[in-house]
């Protein structure tokens, strides 16, 4: 111990002397032998670097092993981890929701004051802030996402994020989408310009023994900075056994603008039951990527190590409270919004079993993509299975993984209160979609447009309790199946019977 404290003391001193342009592990006393625990020199250094704003260099073929400490390693400067391996033990910790990384912003989080109300599409907040930030408004007085289900809850208070400038203008690319007749909140997240680089690692968990319950493990890199680039990154699991808590996510990415994931690859963590809030059986989701409150993020030729069709394995990606989320170039189990998205593309992409689920707002764009599920799109039935906006496909497959397969599936709960109007997308366009059912069961009749969404006998002197918005238009064009059956509308004919279906 006394030698790695002398050699914290040499290392701060040759980077007060300028004696390097980068900072090393190594020179706070890392082993890198897959052994000995690094955390508290990886610590030390990224520290050391923050403080004079050098880069961080990592050395590769070194395996730098990360026990159970719940010191963060805070991110302020570039990193480049190269080929150097990260072993990462969760089997015990002294604080499971403490990340090995953060990447922090260089200004602090503050409240806005002065902003009494917000209105839809309210073009500017009213006050200046001292540069471009990242808001997050709240009403605590009112209640959205009001979950339906064995995962029930009493929903949380109404809340978005949006990008707003020095002068206060909101930009029209996060337009603000709720009222708000009362503001109990506004936080402003500062954005930084300058773009920060993470690139390169071979990360590795050794998972959790812990019980199968909702204790969600947040061991990795969290980002809270703007304008974030993590390239080449590698996350494998190991370890996995017949119980274990879920994961939030390896990257996380919160309360950020304008950040992108590329070239990485992750890993998918085994499914795991529990009791639910509803009091029964339950399958927890678990997630090597997550997204929350947060605009612009992008993942760019991004894969997972696990078989995206291998229902054993949990969906790779979940987010809430979201805006302009792409995926490009990936090749994930599913897609999803849990807590609402506004406008989303998934393009060059091929998803995997649980396919694409969203509920939100605005334009889901789907290009050149091969879906492989139940349906091409779900609408997430626990929170309303609800969508404002438009689903355009263009140039995609739909590869159903059981027939018949819907292009568009949920549920009308109309007795439930979700705290919000709920519906279906206005607009509904397929351009040009190629339906892979050549191996269909005996009696099909060929895929649908809609699935049944109610299982209440909706016909005439039916009376909703919370009324439930249906599709307007579906326009049809250039859709071909392999087995030659027609795409019908639902098998719900009354509740889809005013849908206006163009086919060309």
């Amino acid at each position: 111990m006394k030698i790695r404290q002398m050699m914290l003391v040499c290392a701060s001193a040759a980077m007060m002397a300028g004696a390097q342009d980068f900072v090393t592990y190594e020179a706070f006393g890392a082993v890198g032998d897959g052994k000995t625990d690094d955390q508290a020199a990886i610590v030390a250094a990224h520290k050391a670097a923050n403080g004079k704003g050098l880069p961080v260099r990592a050395a590769d073929g070194k395996t730098y092993y990360i026990g159970k400490g719940a010191s963060v390693a805070v991110i302020k400067t570039d990193v480049d981890f190269g080929t150097a391996s990260f072993l990462i033990d969760d089997r015990v910790l002294d604080n499971l929701k403490a990340p090995v990384f953060r990447i922090e912003p260089s200004g602090k989080s503050f409240e806005v004051k002065g902003v009494a109300t917000l209105a839809q599409g309210q073009k500017n907040i009213g006050v200046a802030l001292p540069g471009p930030c990242l808001v997050e408004a709240q009403d605590a007085n009112v209640r959205h996402y009001i979950r339906y289900g064995l995962n029930q809850n009493k929903g949380t208070p109404q809340k978005e994020v949006f990008l707003v400038d020095a002068s206060g203008a909101v930009d029209p690319c996060t337009p603000i989408i709720w009222d708000y007749a009362k503001v109990t909140r506004l936080t402003a997240h500062p954005v930084d310009v300058k773009p920060l680089v993470v690139k390169g690692g071979r990360f590795t968990t050794i998972a959790n023994q812990a019980e199968s319950r909702y204790s969600y493990h947040g061991r990795g890199i969290d980002v809270r900075r703007s304008n974030v680039r993590i390239e080449n990154l590698r996350h494998d699991v190991t370890g996995e056994g017949d119980h274990g808590a879920p994961y939030g996510g390896f990257v996380t990415v919160s309360y950020s603008a304008n950040v992108t994931v590329s070239n990485c690859v992750f890993t998918a963590h085994k499914t795991y039951r529990t009791i639910g809030a509803a009091g029964k059986p339950v399958s927890m989701g678990s997630y090597d990527i997550s997204a929350n409150g947060s605009v612009n993020v992008s993942f760019v030729n991004c894969r997972q190590t696990t078989d995206i069709h291998n229902s054993r394995y949990w969906g790779l990606f979940g987010s809430n409270y979201c805006r302009n989320l792409l995926y490009d170039g990936c090749e994930f189990s599913r897609f999803d919004a849990h807590q609402g998205v506004a406008n989303a593309t998934i393009r060059n992409s091929k998803l995997g079993y649980m396919g694409i689920n969203a509920i939100g707002f605005g334009t889901f764009l789907v290009e050149n993509t091969t879906v492989h599920s139940s349906n091409f799109f779900n609408l997430r039935s626990d929170y309303g299975s609800t969508w404002k906006g438009e689903f355009i496909g263009r140039n995609c497959t739909f590869v159903p993984s059981k027939a018949p397969g819907a292009l568009v599936n949920g549920s009308s709960t109309d007795w439930h209160d979700f705290g919000y109007p709920c519906g279906m997308p206005r607009r509904i366009v397929f351009d040009g979609l190629k339906i892979d059912d050549a191996r269909h069961p005996d009696k099909y009749d060929g895929p649908r447009i809609f699935s049944p969404f109610s299982k209440k006998n909706v016909a005439p002197g039916y009376v909703e309790k919370y009324p439930y918005r249906v599709t307007e238009e579906v326009v049809l064009r250039n859709v071909t199946t392999a087995s030659g059956k027609p795409v019908n509308l639902s098998p719900n004919a009354w509740m889809f019977r005013n849908v206006k279906v163009v086919r060309h």
